[in-house]
């Protein structure tokens, strides 16, 4: 299944992942379903987010041991929501063949629902609805949503199975399928939103500082100059943004020093230039991760949804316990709330989100009405030339085409670009390489409907499901039934 996912990129292997995983559940006690359920997902989560190592080993400083165990605790921690997933699906096996054929994606989608969204504050990665950016049911994103996304996903693995389960209705179900996926084409192609004003000049600026570099004293001047030069190459541009703490160091630190200075340049090229730092706030002993913009109209966003474990503990004491014993040091930040300001640029809106706020949608479609385009900024160095950028980018281009927007990303070490919003990259930097990403974008208005409802239909829709599931099902269902179509004769 992990083959489905950026770099890779063969959407269609999370079909048959799922069809053999659906098909096991469909013939094995609620314990061993469970179980098969925790093994996928110990291979899909160790393959999937295996850069968690390299993060830890290699960045953390911690020694090889503890490193491969913080990974296994990580790892095995993920897996239990695939072993969730199996448990109810053999627990509230249905005996209406409608309901069979609905059950496992419903249950499937909600547990990703619980995992993306509350769960240690939601890790929504690895999510089946990213695995189809390329293919025609992403045009369902703007409609429904991830998860909804998601669900019509899981519906067609089953509706395969169905198919060759019961092979006297095998066009029927084949139907079916065929059905989503021009539904999906249709979609696709529908411009959900219009055009608010001229085409806007952007720049995004990747520095290419190493992890191991980045927060040196001594290397802080040269990262400055380094940015700076580049900027100066770009005065002509309506907005350049530079990435996550592209500025390392403290905003009381550098504010007359450094950013007093590029400001002013800013005003004078009537550019305004979007940077990331640290900002300390004495009076109430607080770190935020922020987002400065400097030019004609200067604001400040606190990053607000935190990286549990990197930028905050959950699960206190208990988490602190762990974390000493494994000897790490993570970092201590503060929620910047709900209740900021949108930030402006070049006289338009924009939603603004810091790494990882943009693999959550409702980041993005809060206040989204009155915002003309997306501006993430991010630091991937932290997990080296691995398939985690590559996948971090996967996902937020589904912010762009869930919100009708341009996504603007720019990155420490990449994947630095410009998404259309259609999903589609027009431009982007490579990996560890010092660029500037230039390019056009319109700025929109308008709203998709998944902004304009959010996940509260799906989440309806699902709720609804589950209940009638589990009214028909609840170990009313004979396996046997199922096993025999796969006997010999």
């Amino acid at each position: 299944m992990t083959l489905a996912y950026a770099p890779f990129d063969a959407a269609f292997w999370v079909f048959p992942a799922l069809l053999f995983l659906f098909v096991s559940w469909l013939v094995l006690s609620p314990g061993r379903a469970a179980l098969r359920g925790f093994l996928f997902g110990l291979g899909l989560f160790g393959s999937g987010v295996s850069w968690v190592f390299i993060s830890v080993y290699y960045f953390g400083g911690r020694d090889i041991i503890l490193s491969i165990l913080a990974t296994l605790v990580f790892v095995f921690f993920w897996a239990l929501f695939p072993a969730l997933t199996g448990y109810l699906s053999a627990k509230l096996r249905p005996d209406k063949a409608d309901y069979q054929l609905v059950s496992m994606p419903l249950l499937w989608v909600s547990i990703e629902y619980l995992r993306g969204t509350w769960v240690l504050n939601g890790f929504p990665w690895l999510q089946i609805a990213y695995s189809q950016i390329e293919t025609p049911l992403i045009g369902y994103a703007p409609v429904i949503g991830v998860y909804g996304t998601g669900l019509i996903v899981a519906l067609n693995a089953m509706l395969l199975l169905t198919a060759m389960i019961k092979r006297r209705y095998l066009w029927r179900y084949l139907g079916m399928v065929a059905v989503l996926w021009m539904g999906g084409y249709y979609l696709k192609n529908i411009a959900w939103t219009t055009s608010a004003g001229e085409a806007l000049k952007v720049t995004l600026i990747q520095g290419n500082i190493s992890q191991d570099r980045k927060w040196a004293k001594d290397n802080r001047d040269a990262t400055l100059k380094l940015y700076e030069s580049i900027t100066r190459e770009h005065w002509d541009s309506d907005i350049v943004i530079w990435p996550e703490t592209s500025i390392p160091a403290y905003y009381a630190e550098v504010k007359d020093s450094f950013l007093k200075g590029l400001e002013q340049q800013a005003l004078t090229h009537d550019t305004e230039v979007i940077v990331g730092l640290p900002i300390k706030d004495k009076a109430q002993s607080a770190l935020y991760n922020s987002v400065l913009v400097l030019g004609k109209t200067a604001g400040v966003y606190r990053k607000n949804h935190l990286l549990p474990f990197g930028e905050y503990m959950p699960l206190q004491p208990v988490s602190g316990y762990l974390l000493n014993f494994l000897n790490l040091r993570l970092g201590n930040f503060a929620s910047g709330g709900d209740d900021q300001k949108l930030l402006m640029a070049a006289g338009y809106r924009f939603i603004t989100s810091i790494c990882y706020e943009d693999v959550f949608p409702l980041v993005s479609v809060k206040v989204l009405e009155q915002a003309a385009f997306l501006v993430n900024v991010t630091n991937d160095a932290w997990f080296g030339d691995s398939i985690e950028p590559y996948q971090h980018m996967q996902i937020a281009r589904m912010r762009a085409i869930e919100t009708g927007r341009y996504l603007l990303r720019a990155t420490n070490t990449g994947l630095t670009g410009i998404v259309d919003p259609q999903g589609k990259i027009i431009a982007q930097a490579k990996l560890f390489q010092t660029a500037a990403v230039s390019g056009e974008i319109v700025p929109l208005l308008g709203v998709t409907p998944y902004v304009r409802f959010g996940d509260k239909l799906i989440v309806f829709l699902m709720v609804i499901g589950l209940i009638c599931v589990a009214i028909n099902g609840f170990d009313k269902f004979d396996a046997r039934v199922w096993r025999g179509y796969f006997s010999p004769d």
